[in-house]
């Protein structure tokens, strides 16, 4: 047993320009745009491309830092017990959980995957639920028997919530030059429930866990440029509608600027990670004290608990310094011309719009390296409307049904390295970069129009530039 909480082992051709199908879309032929460079996270960058690239620590730390960075790598891939368990700080796990860890979920700190058609557990994505109206605090109001979340396992003699099903559909499409293309849309049915079927009015989000680089980059970004760069009233006519969502922090006491999670939900690193603590895994915090369990959930009021909290003050400040530290990694193939060229058509098509490619953050209090640091995570950090084919009709806080963080782009072209898998989007229902663009609609739809609407060696070069954040 003791061997299971021994701390563990430490430490992405040339190709024509792009002109006569955009000018025909009624864009104008721009200009070489700025480059971002291979340097996406500023002085916060590795230059390393191999399945270790989501878990290098910032170049700039301390030696003292780099201590603190392995001690909270290590409590993330840590897996937590059952109380009462041979180690007091790392049991409770439960009642009800989804994975035991923090790396159940982000395998490699990378992104996970969807849920296999012949596969009911989760393995590291999650369903979200709630039914009509606001909690408390004006977020998403909570399913009386089962929560915020689906909790697909339990502990011993504790009921596991349910299991969720999925099926996929057919959506066949084709680009402009005839050639044909085939998405897949997902159907999701929650089954074996254990405190009876769910609300008739419940909303559910199936969710992949994203990876995890750069977030104490993006934590480092001042409120103030996110919020210059809102429109929600599209004042300036590009068709781009950036809103701000403003969420409960707990530690706080009241509203503040979300940035984090599918739909910036989360306003800190330490708020996202108490929640994940409590929401995935089953462990309480100071943020967050109280078990997991709903009043029909009998058995797992009953359960004992691994103390009050169980994931104390300090290992909750280890796994945030852990997360907050991990570094970017840099972009390949820079001046490799079809990524140029790709770089140039992301622009042209007006993918920066929201996918905006520098952004500078202020002072950081808990780790000096993220501090002034001109940034290239593809991101805005805001509220975009993805329209119909994405919506999971599920509001949270202030974000509609339809609406969706810009997620940042920065490692993408990594996620095969490290995780071993082409899956993108907030459900996993993309197989490659190229189905995830042509999903685009709502704000986007016109973006993805124009990528239609090009020439196959174009589409090429888009990918490639992709490829190599």
């Amino acid at each position: 047993m003791r061997a299971l909480h021994r701390l563990l082992r430490k430490l992405a051709r040339p190709c024509g320009p792009a002109a006569v199908l955009l000018l025909a879309a009624g864009l104008a032929a721009s200009a070489e745009p700025e480059r971002s460079g291979p340097r996406l996270g500023g002085e916060a960058t590795v230059v390393v491309a191999d399945r270790t690239a989501f878990s290098r620590p910032l170049p700039a730390l301390s030696s003292d830092e780099r201590v603190r960075f392995q001690q909270g790598q290590e409590l993330f891939r840590t897996g937590w017990l059952i109380a009462p368990g041979p180690v007091p700080t790392l049991d409770g796990l439960g009642p009800v959980f989804n994975r035991s860890s923090c790396a159940g979920c982000h395998q490699h700190n990378g992104r996970g995957q969807p849920l296999p058609e012949e596969a009911r557990a989760f393995r590291s994505m999650l369903l979200r639920l709630s039914v009509a109206g606001e909690d408390e605090h004006g977020g998403p109001k909570p399913h009386p028997a089962y929560g915020r979340q689906l909790n697909d396992w339990g502990i011993i003699g504790v009921p596991a919530e349910g299991q969720l099903d999925v099926t996929y559909e057919p959506v066949p499409g084709r680009f402009a030059d005839n050639r044909d293309y085939e998405l897949r849309r997902p159907r999701f049915e929650v089954t074996n429930l254990a405190f009876g079927p769910l609300d008739p009015q419940v909303l559910t989000s199936p969710r992949v866990a994203p990876a995890i680089v750069g977030l104490g980059l993006l934590e480092a970004v001042p409120e103030s440029l996110i919020l210059e760069q809102a429109d929600p009233d599209d004042r300036n006519g590009d068709g781009i509608s950036g809103r701000a969502n403003r969420v409960w922090d707990a530690a706080l006491g009241g509203l503040a600027l979300g940035r984090f999670g599918w739909k910036a939900n989360a306003p800190t690193l330490y708020h996202q990670a108490a929640s994940a603590a409590l929401e995935d895994i089953g462990i309480t915090s100071a943020l967050f004290p109280e078990e997991n369990c709903t009043l029909e959930q009998r058995a797992c009021r009953l359960r004992a608990s691994g103390g009050s909290p169980e994931l104390s003050a300090t290992l909750l400040d280890r796994l945030v310094f852990f997360l907050s530290a991990l570094a970017v990694p840099a972009q390949r193939n820079p001046d490799d011309p079809a990524v140029r060229t790709g770089e140039r058509l992301f622009h042209e098509l007006a993918c920066a719009s929201c996918h905006r490619p520098t952004l500078k953050t202020a002072s950081h209090a808990r780790v000096a390296a993220l501090s002034d640091q001109v940034i290239h995570p593809y991101t805005d950090l805001l509220l975009h409307d993805m329209g119909e084919g994405l919506a999971d009709h599920r509001p949270d806080y202030a974000a509609s049904g339809r609406e969706w963080r810009t997620p940042p782009l920065w490692g993408i072209g990594l996620v095969p390295e490290v995780n071993r898998h082409t899956f993108y989007l907030h459900d996993g229902r993309a197989r490659s970069l190229e189905e995830a663009i042509l999903w685009h609609g709502g704000e986007a739809e016109a973006a993805r129009e124009r990528y239609r609407h090009l020439s196959k060696e174009q589409r090429a070069a888009l990918l490639a530039f992709l490829a190599s954040l």
